[in-house]
């Protein structure tokens, strides 16, 4: 019967013997005094393409996942109770809120 390899949980992963470990802030730095030839990509100029899932909206009032919008304010709400307080809130405190999340209306 073949015993067991006895694994270590205080140390899961170890680099191998010949493996330089490096930080990404050295290989910048590196990277940035070297003298490298334009067409050849580095951390810098690596570019990620744009995201295919949708942005997530949160609540302006509470910060809460947001599934809803008045569209008379914009404002993005979380439940009932956040709608009830949007209708009493004046115009200056919701274009505040506006203001925060960086909305720009295009009508304006």
């Amino acid at each position: 019967m073949e015993a067991k390899p006895k694994r270590s949980f205080k140390r899961p992963f170890a680099f191998p013997k010949n493996c330089v470990y490096r930080p990404l802030r050295q290989i910048c730095n590196m990277e940035r005094n070297k003298k490298l030839p334009a067409d050849r990509p580095t951390y810098f100029t690596l570019n990620a393409p744009p995201s295919l899932v949708p942005a997530k909206k949160y609540s302006d009032i509470s910060g809460l996942p947001a599934p809803y919008a008045d569209p008379h304010t914009k404002l993005r709400y979380a439940n009932a109770d956040e709608y009830a307080s949007m209708q009493n809130m004046p115009s200056d405190i919701i274009n505040g809120y506006l203001t925060v999340r960086g909305y720009t209306s295009a009508v304006g």
